[in-house]
């Protein structure tokens, strides 16, 4: 099992509550960011290019409680910024647990050593480390020489101490899809419960605009990746999704899947754009033009987007919404080779290697955050 029983049922009892009530939008997971700080300066990172007087402000604990018990979303993720730089995380993750939410703290784990201290093991947290490939390749992504090394010694730190841990991977264009498989490999081997997979979204302010994939190079890369499976491989993912990235599904967004809750409010319309900000949740849903958005929109921020946040709600929308939706999650969870020869075929393509706009700084260097090296 890739998570526990006690979460897909309290998940599974959610979503079949908001079908018999007939609600339409309702939240899955709840991106809740705390602060944009981080500690590192990746090049296709859209999150953290903000001044230094915004990345120095941050959401109070019971801020964070008022907007989960505003939402009622099962699963809380917390991203950032680097979550493990708010001095009052601790007490963030108690209050979540406390009200039973299942957590995922979202971390690069550099910090992760230091802090594991603050938290105790339960069900109800997991660290979802950013691993985005294997060494080269994720020391590449991230801008910083032996990031790799300090976050698998912290998961192997983590999963001693008994607690949950997933990897979260963004792939951009030019990823090697021989490479991807063998990191799952890798992962498997460390003993990871799950590992969590997207294509990057191309954020404007993002340094590194020549490396996000388009819709086709995302499918035909998945197709690739996702195929022909080691059945030892466990995603902590909704197996529709998968297949609606490796282009067997077809699905429209569903951008009030994961409402994003931040210093600035509740952001319009989802964690990856930010067309304005709502005082509440109930505004969120009642006043966004929710048709603007989505690739049937034809808003061009949205052409490309085949992100988690944005499509994982839609895909667990298909399960519950039908018999066949049901049926054909049962038939992916337990049949989840996908023998492909034409994709065994793309595995042998020659990849080209490209090179992000920002430079891999070393230790040192990269101790703080760059934007408050700027500042």
């Amino acid at each position: 099992m890739s998570v526990p029983v006690s979460q897909m049922w309290t998940v599974a009892s959610y979503v079949l509550s908001q079908k018999l009530a007939r609600r339409k939008q309702y939240p899955l997971v709840l991106m809740l960011e705390p602060l944009f700080r981080c500690n590192l300066a990746c090049a296709g990172c859209g999150k953290i290019q903000y001044p230094a007087h915004i990345l120095k402000r941050q959401l109070t604990p019971e801020e964070c409680f008022k907007a989960v018990d505003e939402c009622g979303a099962p699963i809380v993720s917390i991203p950032g910024g680097e979550p493990l730089m708010h001095p009052e995380i601790d007490k963030i993750v108690d209050g979540l647990v406390a009200r039973k939410k299942y957590i995922y703290l979202c971390t690069n784990a550099l910090l992760l050593k230091e802090k594991i201290g603050l938290f105790k093991p339960t069900k109800y947290l997991t660290f979802s480390v950013h691993l985005d490939g294997q060494e080269e390749h994720h020391d590449l992504a991230v801008c910083r020489e032996g990031g790799y090394d300090i976050a698998v010694e912290a998961v192997r730190e983590a999963l001693k101490r008994g607690f949950r841990v997933t990897t979260n991977t963004t792939l951009f264009d030019g990823a090697d899809p021989k490479s991807v498989r063998a990191f799952f490999d890798e992962m498997m081997a460390l003993g990871v419960e799950g590992m969590m997979l997207s294509p990057g979204y191309s954020y404007d302010k993002a340094p590194d605009q020549q490396h996000f994939l388009g819709r086709a190079r995302t499918r035909r890369l998945f197709r690739a990746i996702l195929s022909n499976r080691n059945p030892e491989w466990r995603f902590n993912l909704s197996p529709l999704f998968l297949e609606f990235l490796m282009g067997k599904r077809h699905y429209p967004c569903t951008p009030w899947g994961m409402p994003t809750y931040n210093i600035f409010g509740w952001q319009k319309p989802c964690y990856l754009l930010q067309d304005g900000y709502a005082d509440t949740f109930a505004e969120l849903l009642a006043e966004t033009e929710w048709s603007n958005y989505g690739t049937e929109s034809g808003n061009p921020k949205c052409a490309n987007c085949m992100v988690h946040s944005g499509y994982e709600a839609s895909a667990v929308n298909d399960t519950f919404s039908s018999i066949g939706g049901f049926l054909a999650t049962v038939k992916a969870t337990l049949s989840s080779r996908y023998a492909d020869p034409g994709a065994l075929k793309l595995l042998d393509e020659p990849q080209a290697i490209g090179q992000p706009l920002v430079q891999i700084a070393g230790a040192e260097e990269s101790s703080q955050p760059l934007q408050e090296t700027r500042a």
